[in-house]
């Protein structure tokens, strides 16, 4: 089962030792068709996105405004309506799906952990990337040399352990850290 959610922050047990947690919400969503292959097409909410297509869907699923974005999920629920949180309830572990904080353009010391040369006076060759090329032959750049870039804000997943499930208030608290900033949006599926 998938579910679309919300990462809160992070915080930590009151136990002896004390264990890293992150808070993920489960967004309220909406199941609005049930697909063939036991995947549904789901609606949720997200910030004020307003256009003549989503206006449509709203209108053929018969959903409130509020609910302005869609996505395909494979659920519990045999039928439309309210997604069933309830599996959380036994699951032990979960994939988390986030992408992570971008950093945007990034030399190589950041991006690659380069160690970079001297800090001192002379030397010409600070925080740079260094000899990248061969001489003669090939006399060209090899592929996936590691060169400054575009650094972060990639889809990275992750595995956790459920450490317990609020179903009042659909708050997921799991075992250690997840990728991106909070408040960013991602994909949770459980694992058998």
């Amino acid at each position: 089962m998938e579910f679309i959610v919300e990462k809160i922050g992070m915080s930590r047990t009151i136990s002896v030792p004390s264990v890293p947690v992150t808070l993920l919400k489960i967004k309220e969503a909406k199941v609005c068709e049930i697909l063939n292959d036991g995947r549904a097409i789901v609606a949720y909410s997200m910030g004020k996105r307003k256009n003549k297509a989503v206006e449509g869907q709203q209108k053929k699923y018969n959903l409130s405004g509020e609910f302005n974005r869609f996505a395909t999920l494979k659920v519990a629920n045999k039928e439309p309506g309210d997604i069933d949180v309830s599996v959380l309830q036994n699951a032990k572990k979960i994939k988390t799906s986030f992408n992570s904080k971008g950093r945007g353009f990034a030399g190589v010391m950041k991006r690659w952990n380069f160690a970079g040369g001297p800090g001192s006076h002379g030397s010409r060759f600070h925080r740079r990337t260094g000899s990248v090329g061969n001489c003669e032959f090939p006399g060209r750049i090899q592929p996936g040399q590691k060169m400054p870039g575009h650094y972060g804000n990639e889809k990275i997943t992750v595995q956790n352990e459920i450490v317990s499930f609020d179903p009042e208030n659909n708050i997921l608290v799991v075992k250690g850290s997840i990728p991106g900033p909070n408040g960013a949006l991602g994909k949770i599926r459980i694992v058998k």
